[in-house]
């Protein structure tokens, strides 16, 4: 099909992108646009573009989380140790104790424990993800970061 002219100059078609003619191809397929029908108004719309949310909103990370940072930095992140101190393993004494030390047993002042509305900030509530109480005072952090040594004294004890 001949292209209009404009100006004494032939018109030049429109350039697409790859990614938007396999846009089209797929809003064209009608089994694939009734499968991705997900609300009542017909909208469509993909799981994939749905992306789950990464940060807990009670404290520390989701597994999907973990993965971006993996994926982001090659880095391995694990769950916070939530269990009691008599079922740790030495391991996992550790990890705890060095988390509540290096959080909440640094020296001088912590970042902030609430916000201007009286809620928990963020670097509070990583301790509810380590399975420990929100610490909503400096001595109540304080307290935490006694217990993460408490723990790694225990592991270095079950080294022996």
């Amino acid at each position: 099909m001949p292209l209009a002219r404009c100006n004494g100059m032939p018109a030049q078609r429109k350039k697409t992108t790859r990614s938007t003619r396999s846009a089209r191809t797929r809003a064209r397929s009608p089994a694939r646009a009734s499968a991705s029908r997900t609300s009542s108004q017909g909208r469509a719309s993909s799981a994939r573009s749905r992306s789950k949310p990464q940060k807990d909103p009670r404290g520390g990370l989701t597994a999907e989380g973990r993965k971006a940072f993996a994926r982001s930095t090659g880095a391995h992140l694990q769950p916070g140790v939530k269990k009691k101190v008599s079922e740790m393993t030495p391991a996992e004494m550790r990890r705890k104790g060095s988390w509540a030390v290096r959080f909440y047993g640094r020296a001088g002042k912590l970042p902030p424990l609430l916000d201007e509305h009286g809620e928990p900030t963020r670097f509070a509530k990583t301790a509810a993800a380590w399975g420990e109480p929100v610490p909503r005072t400096v001595a109540a952090a304080r307290r935490i970061a006694a217990k993460g040594r408490r723990l790694l004294e225990r592991y270095r004890l079950a080294l022996g």
